[in-house]
């Protein structure tokens, strides 16, 4: 791929919503895979009351917008300005209390996981039944929304079309402890063939950094996965 249609893809633009200032993609279509559209906002005729502590509103007791779920709170209720990276915005911006957890929690994903994911990590890579596997640097692309596979060749996957992603794990470790992360298996849609594609990571079996790195990378790909589902179910 060109830098020039590359820049185009990961081209971004300013925009005012009526939550606040938004950096999105230039193209809506190139949008992340793991972000959250803007929810409708409930109507203020609609929602006399605190839609957490039943407040009544009025000249004292104003009503805010959750700008995660859309619905009506008083200021007690929905106080806390949260980042919410998930929705494109520049500032941290009004949330309640129960999204605000939520919105706390994915922050971690994006800086933290994200970045693993970016950099990327050396993987046995094995297309299908094929019996040979291909050491190739796998990783995120800056725009989230392809695989990135690059070796002896180069593929990309398109995050949208995978369908299915398992984290492989073996044992656990002496004195207890989670299973340790080897490999991911993943199927997904590929361009012009029928049925779904297998593909299959493994880390190496060498004890040392490239290790640790392709274990930290498939930890983070686990939480990137939830997200993905999480953005599909909205």
């Amino acid at each position: 791929m060109s830098s020039e249609v590359a820049a185009r893809r990961d081209a971004k633009k300013l925009v005012r919503s009526p939550s606040g200032l938004r950096m999105v993609p230039e193209h809506r279509a190139l949008g992340s895979p793991f972000g959250l559209e803007e929810p409708q906002w409930v109507p203020d005729k609609e929602c006399p009351r605190c839609m957490q502590c039943d407040a009544k509103f009025d000249f004292l007791t104003r009503k805010h917008h959750c700008r995660r779920c859309g619905k009506c709170f008083c200021d007690k209720c929905c106080g806390q300005k949260v980042p919410l990276r998930r929705m494109c915005f520049v500032d941290p911006v009004r949330q309640c209390a129960e999204c605000a957890l939520v919105s706390h929690k994915e922050a971690e994903f994006y800086d933290k996981q994200l970045k693993v994911l970016l950099s990327g990590a050396t993987f046995l890579v094995t297309f299908g039944d094929a019996e040979k596997p291909e050491a190739m640097v796998c990783r995120l692309s800056n725009n989230q929304r392809y695989l990135l596979l690059e070796g002896d060749s180069r593929y990309e996957i398109e995050i949208a079309r995978i369908s299915t992603v398992q984290i492989l794990t073996e044992g656990f470790p002496p004195g207890g402890g989670n299973a340790r992360a080897t490999g991911m298996s993943l199927q997904y849609a590929a361009p012009g063939a029928e049925g779904m594609t297998q593909l299959r990571l493994t880390a190496g079996e060498d004890a040392n950094a490239s290790r640790r790195q392709s274990t930290a990378w498939l930890a983070a790909m686990h939480k990137a996965t939830k997200l993905l589902y999480e953005s599909r179910d909205q």
